[in-house]
């Protein structure tokens, strides 16, 4: 699955609705305080909730200099390394069947270099990436909360429209283009979850792991459900879903070979299979993260500002106990012939729970590179893509799509998995090189600009410099 994208994206200086001193999330200071009054040229939508500052220090979120479009910002770095990332995994699902994701040995040749792209993919990818966009995503939250109370205007009405426009991209996406979509998820979880802003970090964190432990126990409840106490019909029911007859597998395979038609009378079930399982399997993992990430907001833990001794600690320890877990659960899967059992249960918690230090890990070590001066010119390309990680995300998908699926090539099934990581180093190249193309022309990427444009209800300028604009004015992070 899909931070995908985190579409939280940290606001940029050139931020239409900015006053002539107001300057981005990068760049404030989080200091003094500001009434909390509503804007009067903006519509209030969503529900009156106190605006109160969190007591706790906010921190700057930019690594070096801001110059303009130049900018370096970690958080970008990250969201831009997180959105390439997820490919890793997506790709699997656009191009062959549903089940060869969890299930490795159900499609394909698994020896040789296919063997290694899926470990590979598997131990270092699967889970992370989508469990830092969700981090950045609750992170993301703080950022345009905690920047709109600076300047004195009011948060809670601005999230929830963002929120709802987020669902309905989602859903969109879902339903017409690919059912991989988690957008929906993040607004759904986005809703609820803002009414915690005001929590100390270790609160935001501890409730983050409750959260992220009753998705493993719904999990497992459903899981032994299924693989221990229903009915012998049944169990059969599931376990050939788990291990199709080669006649399913060759239907999937029509139907996304097959016309944008034939795809849609599938589609929309998939969706709905994926929604029923929302609450036990998605809702609470994902919302745990996202309250994570919020907590770890408030201790700078994103900002690059640690000592360096924190992050590398984080990265050395984190990758450590992750990589053991993950590739122990590897054996542990492989050892038991990947039993349908086995990995409804036991088999699955491995890499579950591993994935939550590696992905930590994977976070300072893209710290540790934004610290490092010299390196501002490897990271401006990720950052560009970060900051477009909206557009980003859903070209992936638009791109897989046209290869993979019927209204375009076609390809779905014909590749083993190495020459599926080709075409994810293909779309990286171009991803990188596009957006600070794109940037450097425009404001925003295409989906960023349409989604702002909504949640402002304000038409949004989209050039880079425009009639009207101010000087830029260049600003220094402290």
């Amino acid at each position: 699955m899909p931070e995908p994208t985190d579409p939280n994206a940290t606001p940029t200086p050139d931020d239409s609705e900015a006053s002539l001193n107001e300057l981005s999330s990068a760049d404030v200071l989080f200091s003094g305080t500001y009434p909390s009054i509503p804007d009067p040229d903006e519509p209030f939508v969503g529900p009156m909730l106190p605006e109160s500052k969190p007591a706790e220090e906010k921190p700057s979120l930019s690594p070096g200099p801001i110059l303009g479009a130049d900018r370096i910002d970690s958080m970008d770095v990250l969201r831009g390394v997180a959105v390439m990332g997820i490919l890793v995994m997506n790709i699997q699902s656009f191009s062959m069947p549903d089940l060869a994701y969890h299930y490795p040995t159900m499609y394909g040749d698994l020896t040789g270099g296919n063997y290694s792209v899926w470990y590979w993919s598997h131990v270092l990818a699967e889970f992370k990436f989508i469990t830092i966009f969700s981090m950045l995503f609750g992170a993301g939250i703080m950022v345009m909360r905690d920047r709109r109370i600076e300047n004195g205007r009011r948060a809670a009405g601005f999230h929830y429209r963002r929120m709802f426009f987020l669902l309905l991209f989602g859903l969109t996406h879902g339903y017409l283009v690919w059912f991989g979509d988690i957008l929906y998820a993040y607004a759904i979880c986005g809703m609820f979850l803002y009414v915690f802003f005001w929590a100390p970090s270790w609160l935001l964190i501890g409730l983050g792991v409750v959260f992220i432990f009753v998705a493993n126990e719904s999990s497992d409840f459903v899981s032994a459900l299924q693989a221990y106490y229903l009915s012998e019909d049944l169990h059969y029911t599931l376990f050939e879903q788990w291990n199709p007859e080669p006649m399913r597998i060759k239907e999937e395979i029509a139907i996304y070979q097959g016309s944008y038609a034939t795809q849609m009378e599938h589609r929309p079930f998939e969706m709905l299979r994926i929604h029923r399982g929302f609450v036990p399997y998605i809702a609470f993992r994902v919302g745990g993260t996202i309250l994570m990430g919020m907590g770890l907001y408030k201790l700078r833990f994103f900002s690059a500002k640690l000592p360096l001794w924190i992050y590398v600690s984080i990265m050395l320890l984190g990758g450590t106990i992750g990589l053991y877990l993950v590739t122990e659960g590897v054996r542990y899967n492989e050892a038991h012939d990947w039993s349908f059992r086995e990995l409804q249960t036991l088999g699955r918690l491995f890499n579950y729970w591993g994935s939550i230090p590696m992905a930590l890990a994977w976070i300072a070590g893209v710290m540790v590179v934004c610290k490092a001066s010299l390196l501002h010119w490897f990271t401006r390309p990720f950052a560009a893509v970060g900051r477009m990680a909206f557009t980003n995300y859903l070209m992936q998908t638009v791109i897989c799509t046209l290869i993979f699926y019927g209204h375009g090539f076609g390809l779905f099934s014909e590749l083993e998995r190495i020459e599926q990581f080709e075409v994810v180093m293909a779309i990286w190249i171009f991803q990188l090189i596009a957006s600070p193309i794109w940037l450097s022309m425009f404001r925003f990427g295409p989906a960023e600009w349409l989604w702002r444009t909504l949640s402002y209800m304000k038409w949004q300028p989209m050039l880079k410099h425009h009639p009207g604009d101010k000087p830029e004015v260049k600003a220094w992070s402290v």
